[in-house]
């Protein structure tokens, strides 16, 4: 079976952990852990967050003194894929011994005329008291929104259209290897309309949604989102809260999921269902094989045809 995996955010930095390099290379073997065992039977590709990292690269950038302008989010967002890939292949080097693995670079493309440049959405980077993020937004001319514990950045999160390096993923996977890509939602970018040629973009596209649409082109036949709670909740935090252990897409979008934290994951997963016929999962990390093999998380299925 052909899985492709979407790492969150938490994988590499938990909630209110400092972003330092030997934090995320501890967690990196609980992620790694996790993912071996499926892949001793399946075909896998990961895609990861990068909240935390291009944040933190952001600020880096935006304060350094050499620079004349900070780096845009489209190079910051390459840099991350670069370092979170190097650290899962170099921990999945270790816990599948001769099994190939590559981290690639890719690039997602998306419309320039996406009206979401105009409304931006995307949380990145840490979270500050209100009154620090609204002078760091006034200084670096930031749109800054609430999040669950406090406010953060946010960037426009256009609507991926296509992976440009599907025909390599393709190949790695045909070979045998193990791919890690797409990271972030990938490098955004927009394409020329009388020449192809392609630009980089002030975005963050949303990594889930890049995960199904890498999971439809790549023709997957499950798509595993794994995140920090063990399944889809519904009034989520609240003394009312319900598991949802089973879901159509349809019954899924009803559940009207944060925009912020479970309704991309939500949305991807309907989405991938609805166009595929496969079958999506969303649960905890540590729960990756169980959830597969159906006795963990929130599986996706298709609808009964209607007669």
């Amino acid at each position: 079976m052909r899985i492709v995996i979407a790492l969150g955010g938490n994988a590499l930095l938990h909630r209110g952990e400092r972003p330092d390099a030997v934090v995320q290379e501890a967690n990196i073997d609980r992620v790694t852990g996790a993912i071996a065992a499926l892949a001793h039977d399946h075909e896998i590709v990961i895609t990861h967050g990068n909240g935390p990292q291009i944040g933190l690269l952001a600020v880096e950038s935006a304060a350094d003194p050499a620079l004349s302008a900070p780096y845009p989010l489209d190079l910051l967002g390459a840099q991350t894929q670069g370092l979170i890939g190097t650290l899962l292949a170099r921990s999945l080097h270790d816990a599948l011994p001769g099994h190939r693995t590559a981290a690639l670079i890719t690039h997602t493309l998306v419309r320039s005329d996406d009206p979401a440049f105009g409304h931006p959405t995307k949380f990145v980077g840490q979270v500050y008291p209100y009154d620090i993020a609204s002078a760091l937004a006034r200084a670096r001319g930031w749109h800054i929104a609430a999040d669950t514990t406090g406010w953060r950045r946010v960037v426009p999160s256009p609507e991926p259209e296509r992976i440009l390096e599907t025909d390599t993923v393709h190949d790695l996977l045909a070979g045998g290897t193990l791919v890690i890509c797409a990271g972030g939602g990938g490098v955004p970018v927009v394409a020329d309309a009388d020449t192809g040629a392609l630009t980089g973009v002030e975005a963050v596209v949303d990594k889930d949604l890049t995960a199904a649409l890498l999971a439809e082109q790549v023709k997957a036949d499950f798509l595993l989102i794994l995140t920090d709670v063990p399944c889809v909740y519904t009034d989520y935090g609240t003394p009312g809260q319900r598991p949802v252990l089973g879901a159509t897409p349809a019954e899924l979008r009803r559940g009207r999921f944060p925009a912020g934290s479970m309704g991309p994951k939500a949305e991807a997963a309907a989405r991938f269902v609805e166009r595929t016929g496969g079958l999506a999962a969303i649960g905890a990390l540590d729960a990756a094989y169980e959830i597969v093999h159906g006795t963990s998380g929130t599986l996706v299925r298709p609808g009964l045809p209607v007669m």
